[in-house]
């Protein structure tokens, strides 16, 4: 049995060697990121590492916070995993944080033999015994953001101002503006993709609401996304020109076209973010930009970002917020929440946060 720490024991623990274990996803990932600047004022003279997925790395480079990325290649073989559990060892972590909570990060904690191993409780798949503890009110129903931000207020910095910290050099600033250049303002970004059938909100609506905010607010689109989604978003596209086959549509296909810190450069620069519960959905709303989120087997209140800034549109069937990576239903009623949630709640609440985008503007000018 390993030793059990309380909670009064955290508010006076010193640590000079602190490992976040946060492989995955992206939207996890940005969520915890906020928890940075706290740990620094937590433990100044700390050196920090982040164990993250190599493809979600290039985010994170350059971060003032972070000393040490130590990349995970999750279908690595062997080898590779020999390698990530020799140096988690060798590392001498003093702190370890395993945000995950899966087998394989509790795998990872319990190579670190760190003597300070703290979990949430959403652990699983026995990775909760790696810890020496497992912190309290960060169960399912908590909302994610705030499970994160259990760890500041356990280690008595949760007073701090909540907020996201990213390295985005002038030249990625640059580059995603000349990724922009033609396109009108305001500008809305779009990404219409999802890791989860059951998240993917038809690509159709998608262009529908977009095409409709074009027309009534002389809106730019841009749709986002990575390389493998680029498909849905050409199909937002060609969705838009179908009902617009008469004009020049200021709509621009950049899925798979920018690194992760050009897409948050692009998020940032946007007026409006249209989206389902995604990775990028996330990134959008902790660097402020007004967020239009659709959840349909994902619940807004756990799962969505915090802000009275973004508008999150639920469906309201019995089984939303089910959290079923397939639908469970058959025949008519598969994906019913796709066409229960209509274009005209989507379309209204992005209207609601461009007007509001439009008059803070010309307030601030």
């Amino acid at each position: 049995m390993w030793k059990r720490i309380s909670l009064v024991d955290l508010s006076h623990i010193d640590a000079r060697n602190i490992c976040i274990i946060k492989p995955s996803a992206l939207g996890d990932v940005v969520q915890t990121l906020p928890l940075l600047a706290p740990l620094k004022t937590r433990f100044p003279s700390a050196k920090l590492s982040w164990v993250i997925n190599r493809g979600l790395a290039g985010l994170l480079e350059g971060h003032p916070h972070i000393d040490q990325l130590i990349p995970f290649d999750r279908h690595g073989g062997l080898r590779d995993w020999a390698r990530l559990l020799t140096e988690l060892r060798r590392s001498q972590f003093d702190l370890v944080l395993d945000l995950q909570g899966l087998l394989r990060t509790g795998i990872m904690s319990l190579a670190t033999r760190s003597p300070l191993r703290i979990g949430l409780e959403t652990a699983r798949e026995g990775s909760q015994y790696a810890c020496h503890v497992t912190l309290p009110d960060t169960g399912r129903l908590t909302p994610a953001h705030a499970r994160y931000w259990r760890v500041a207020e356990v280690l008595g910095v949760g007073d701090r101002e909540r907020r996201l910290q990213l390295n985005l050099p002038q030249h990625v600033q640059d580059a995603a503006a000349q990724l922009l250049v033609g396109l009108p303002r305001p500008l809305v970004a779009v990404h219409a993709g999802a890791r989860w059938e059951t998240k993917r909100w038809p690509a159709e609506k998608f262009a529908a609401v977009a095409e409709s905010l074009m027309r009534e607010s002389g809106v730019g689109v841009v749709l986002l996304g990575s390389r493998d989604e680029s498909q849905l978003a050409a199909q937002v596209v060609e969705a838009m020109r179908a009902s617009e086959a008469d004009r020049d549509l200021p709509v621009r296909n950049l899925a798979g076209r920018t690194s992760l810190k050009q897409l948050a450069a692009v998020l940032q620069s946007a007026d409006l973010v249209l989206s389902c519960d995604s990775g990028p959905m996330h990134l959008a709303a902790e660097l402020g930009t007004p967020v239009v989120g659709v959840f349909t087997c994902t619940d807004p209140h756990r799962s969505g970002p915090p802000g009275a800034q973004h508008r999150l549109i639920a469906t309201s069937l019995p089984c939303g917020g089910s959290y079923c990576k397939t639908c469970p239903h058959s025949g008519v009623d598969h994906l019913a929440c796709f066409g229960e949630l209509p274009t005209a709640r989507v379309l209204e609440a992005a209207q609601e946060l461009l007007e509001r985008r439009l008059l803070e503007a010309r307030t601030a000018g």
